[in-house]
């Protein structure tokens, strides 16, 4: 896979460049050596018989590799208790795909709201004191047309973070687009 687009958030890149080059380096290495094969025969209506990129073969590669690497899964058990209401919830989390120190570093091939809810989590453990800064590594548009549909992209979600501005996500973050070769 390639880098195809970087976006800044709060600071994001430079806190990668400055504080923690290393990390940054080893993120960039991880995308450039995924493969994006095409080994899913889409049932699909519009896509009927067309072979595409799977979003599970993707997601196994980087997990191997990060984890090769030493990145692990950060994982916040809580229960959940609500002011005046009766019912208590046990084994709540919230889980990052990937950490090393205080870098956090989602792989987001999934719907759209999921690459938000990947905010809200770099949110809050950046208020839990255990994030520094976020990586979001999402497909570009390019890529997502030649995955299942319901595959989102990143350029919606840099478009929307714009537009936020400074409100959410209150945490620096690097979003990373990503395409085939």
């Amino acid at each position: 896979m390639k880098i195809v687009y970087e976006y800044s958030h709060l600071g994001g890149s430079e806190i990668l460049q400055v504080r923690y080059p290393q990390y940054n380096q080893q993120i960039n290495e991880v995308i450039n050596s995924v493969s994006a094969n095409r080994t899913k025969e889409s049932k699909e209506k519009t896509k009927k018989g067309r072979f595409l990129i799977s979003p599970i073969d993707l997601n196994k590669q980087f997990k191997q590799k990060f984890n090769g690497l030493g990145f692990v899964e950060l994982r916040d058990t809580y229960k959940i208790e609500i002011p005046n209401y009766e019912i208590s919830i046990k084994g709540a989390f919230k889980q990052i795909d990937f950490v090393k120190e205080k870098v956090l570093v989602e792989v987001q091939l999934g719907k759209y709201a999921f690459m938000f809810y990947d905010m809200a989590k770099f949110q809050y453990f950046f208020n839990e004191n255990k994030a520094d800064v976020g990586v979001e590594i999402v497909p570009g548009h390019k890529l997502h047309m030649q995955m299942s549909s319901g595959v989102s992209y990143g350029e919606q979600l840099i478009y929307d973070i714009e537009r936020l501005k400074r409100h959410f996500p209150a945490v620096p973050v690097k979003v990373i687009i990503v395409d085939a070769d």
